[in-house]
């Protein structure tokens, strides 16, 4: 509990225990004048509501009338005016408990993602001058050796130099199970070094670090809000004023009508001042961005990083989800399967492409170059190109050699053929000059858990298409694998934004489309998704960049995790928005008929809006959607 919490319970005590007593003394004696009685009561009123009086005239002279402490102002007072001074006191007293309680509710729900807030790192090792010294991670620049010791927080992006160690990623990603690093891994800012010291090599400023990223986009989260959101808020600037105009007309034509007497006045005076009680919006105004919230702090729990509640909205209504295969649903890992020269050895053949993909970061290139698995001459490259989507044009020992796939070959106009055995994997072909030297099959490995994923999703009745630029061989074989049923082959970066776009011109019109890459070379279609979901994105820059919603490990699994979140939160904002429009309309007319007093609008304000604040804080328990 805060500080400020704390002031407010201790507020809510005396005032309390006052009432009682002067409530107790009344009983017994009868206090007399009337003064002495208000002078009494006036006491544990001022106790419990000085602070909604001061915020109402503030809030007057600065031209915002209609809100809460203006409402309950002029109710408690106008109640205070009628002679009902315990009435005013207990029901400013009930207010504080519930904006008590609400402020509770808004700190353990804003803990679940402020938590997140702790990957900040307060400082980084640096060593000079023979000494470690302490400094600000804004201050290292890249390519500094940074040493990170046994329980410290990594605080920059890099590369580990020297050391061995357990890593424990779980404020990132969710994961109770620590990674195992050694040197030449990478390293994320963020994650807690459990047991050996590292060296590392900083590979990234720290305003371009995937912790200062995660925190950027945490903290903005809440200023998108859903459709709901802003929903209530129009409602509530609409609804406040006509609330007030129907209070003072309740107050007043009845009366006049009636041609009423003393008593005929304060009678509707009275309903009008139970009616402004049970008006005030706040379990509507806070219990809905409050679930909200809360659903993105939940979801963070899981490693599962959602940009604001229009996301998790849109998410919860998810009807087609398509998925890139490389890095979502197969691990990305390329391995070269096999070899089949036409006019080189076999070893030839595995050189040439080594050395053609020398300058490449591609996995597939990667691959190819673990498969050679010997020291490159770098001399023997005169020229390398990267052509996207095809492959790549080197000049090796004064010939040209060209390293791609199936569209290469025919924009250079070789004279291939395709692999002649039944080999499941992706094709890579090999000419030198106009010879076709042969190719080599590169298989991927499906992810453990991308069937249980699949099964998931199609349990939802959701709809699934993978998209791949690999052949329809490998792509048709790796969606039967996994049981999906639509597939799109040999897709280039731009035509995978073109298939996103045609199904979202013919998806159901409530439906959003949910697309999930890797977040490097998806991030157009990602962009052009109602929801784009950045799959394995922990330190991809792209990924945390083009997405609406960012899952910090490699499980698919957790597609369908967020999607339940999501789905489980609306419901929620539903519920609470229903409960309290329905409750609230039933008590406003009994109080303009008189039957309900102000213990009943107590009930209508501060009880609707603790029942609304306890369903909404429903979404922070999300136990049943961890991933195991």
């Amino acid at each position: 509990m805060t500080r400020k919490q704390k002031k407010t319970l201790i507020r809510i005590l005396i005032s309390l225990v006052l009432l009682v007593a002067v409530w107790i003394t009344d009983g017994f004696v009868t206090l007399q004048p009337a003064y002495l009685l208000l002078f009494l009561y006036g006491i544990p009123y001022l106790v419990i509501g000085y602070d909604v009086l001061r915020k109402a005239v503030l809030n007057i002279m600065h031209g915002q009338l209609f809100d809460e402490n203006f409402l309950m102002a002029v109710a408690t007072l106008g109640a205070v005016g009628t002679g009902e001074y315990r009435e005013a006191v207990a029901v400013m007293l009930f207010y504080q408990v519930g904006e008590l309680f609400q402020s509770y509710a808004v700190g353990k729900s804003r803990k679940s993602i402020t938590g997140l807030m702790n990957i900040r790192p307060d400082y980084a090792n640096i060593e000079r001058n023979g000494a470690l010294v302490q400094v600000d991670p804004e201050e290292i620049s890249v390519g500094d050796t940074i040493i990170v010791k046994p329980g410290e927080r990594i605080p920059l992006d890099g590369i580990i130099l020297e050391g061995k160690t357990s890593v424990d990623t779980s404020a990132l990603t969710g994961e109770s199970v620590p990674r195992t690093l050694h040197a030449g891994d990478d390293v994320i800012s963020g994650c807690v070094n459990e047991s050996g010291l590292i060296k590392v090599k900083v590979t990234k400023p720290f305003d371009d670090s995937t912790v200062a990223k995660i925190l950027d986009l945490v903290e903005n989260s809440s200023s998108k809000k859903a459709k709901a959101e802003n929903f209530i808020t129009r409602f509530a600037k609409v609804y406040t004023p006509v609330v007030v105009c129907s209070a003072v007309l309740l107050a007043v034509l009845p009366p006049l009508v009636l041609r009423g007497d003393a008593v005929v006045w304060k009678n509707w005076i009275q309903r009008a001042l139970t009616f402004l009680v049970i008006s005030c919006p706040c379990a509507l105004v806070i219990s809905v961005p409050l679930s909200f919230f809360g659903g993105i702090g939940g979801a963070s729990k899981c490693g599962i990083l959602v940009k604001g509640g229009n996301y998790m909205e849109a998410l919860a209504k998810t009807g087609i989800v398509v998925f890139d295969k490389t890095g979502t649903l197969t691990r990305g890992v390329f391995h070269v399967t096999a070899l089949h020269p036409d006019t080189v050895s076999e070893n030839a053949l595995i050189e040439l492409a080594a050395i053609a993909e020398y300058y490449s970061d591609h996995p597939i290139a990667i691959s190819v170059k673990e498969a050679y698995g010997k020291d490159i001459d770098v001399s023997r490259i005169t020229s390398a190109e990267e052509i996207a989507g095809k492959g790549v044009k080197a000049v090796i020992d004064g010939r040209e050699v060209y390293v791609g796939n199936d569209k290469m070959m025919d924009k250079i106009g070789a004279e291939w053929h395709p692999c002649h055995k039944s080999a499941m994997g992706t094709t890579i072909h090999v000419t030198v000059g106009n010879t076709y030297a042969g190719h080599l099959i590169i298989s991927d490995e499906v992810k453990p858990d991308a069937v249980a994923a699949v099964r998931d999703l199609q349990k939802e009745n959701i709809r699934l298409v993978m998209l791949t630029g690999d052949t329809r061989a490998v792509g048709e074989a790796v969606a039967e694998q996994l049981g999906i049923g639509g597939v799109f082959t040999n897709l280039l970066p731009g035509d995978k934004v073109h298939k996103v776009e045609g199904l979202i011109d013919n998806k159901e019109n409530n439906k959003t489309l949910a697309f999930v890459g890797d977040g490097i070379n998806d991030a157009p279609a990602l962009s052009r998704a109602d929801v784009g979901i950045a799959m394995g994105a922990i330190g991809s820059d792209a990924a945390i960049e083009a997405a609406d919603v960012v899952l910090m490990d490699d499980q698919p699994t957790k597609i369908h995790t967020a999607i339940a979140i999501s789905k489980n939160t609306v419901k929620l904002v539903k519920e609470n928005i229903i409960f309290s429009l329905g409750v609230k309309l039933i008590v406003l007319i009994l109080g303009a008929l008189g039957i309900a007093g102000m213990w009943w609008a107590v009930f209508a304000d501060v009880g609707v809006a603790v029942i609304a604040i306890l369903n909404a804080t429903r979404a922070l328990h999300i136990k049943k959607y961890s991933v195991k």
